[in-house]
């Protein structure tokens, strides 16, 4: 992980509004999966494993639209294989400036992913008790350009990738209520 510009730290503007989709399906051996993807080198997330999303577009009816046609756009998840499950909590990021939607969703594999070479070096597909599982969570202090003193960034091992910040939020919050069965998967 490098400590690379945060951007919209310390920044007083408003939020810049994006959707996720958070995509889980069960695989042949009765397995739940995580559909993650790992963004290409350069920009502000280079190298970051996250959710397939982005921000919202001035074509985008809703936010679930945008993720939807994120997730289209990015890996090549049909829309009609996808059932939102819920909306799940919404939050702020504090490097980036970004009010992300996360939606939980059940999705049928599609038979390859279709990625968006530019944006996507690889779809990931861990299972939900690897990314539970304490041998595979670590942390960090890392110093970000902008940011007074080293923070701790928390983090989950995906094969030689870090999971960590928004996407890590995201699935640090929803994976109890998931193991719990609150939605049906």
């Amino acid at each position: 992980m490098s400590a690379k510009s945060a951007g919209a730290i310390g920044s007083a503007r408003e939020p810049i509004d994006a959707a996720v989709l958070v995509p889980i399906y069960r695989d042949a051996a009765g397995e739940l999966r995580v559909v993650l993807l790992r963004r290409t080198a350069g920009g502000p997330h280079g190298g970051q494993i996250a959710f397939p999303g982005g921000k919202l577009d001035t074509t985008d009816p809703s936010l679930r639209d945008a993720a939807l046609r994120e997730a289209w756009e990015e890996i090549g998840l049909d829309p009609s294989a996808v059932e939102i499950l819920t909306p799940l909590d919404p939050f702020e990021t504090r490097a980036t400036g970004f009010r992300i939607y996360p939606f939980l969703a059940r999705v049928t594999r599609p038979e390859q992913w279709t990625i968006a070479e530019r944006e996507v070096a690889e779809v990931l597909e861990p299972r939900v008790r690897d990314l539970v599982d304490p041998a595979n969570r670590g942390h960090v202090m890392e110093r970000f350009e902008g940011w007074p003193a080293p923070i701790r960034i928390d983090y989950i091992y995906i094969g030689p990738h870090r999971l960590w910040g928004a996407t890590y939020k995201i699935l640090t919050a929803m994976l109890p209520r998931l193991l719990a069965g609150e939605w049906s998967v």
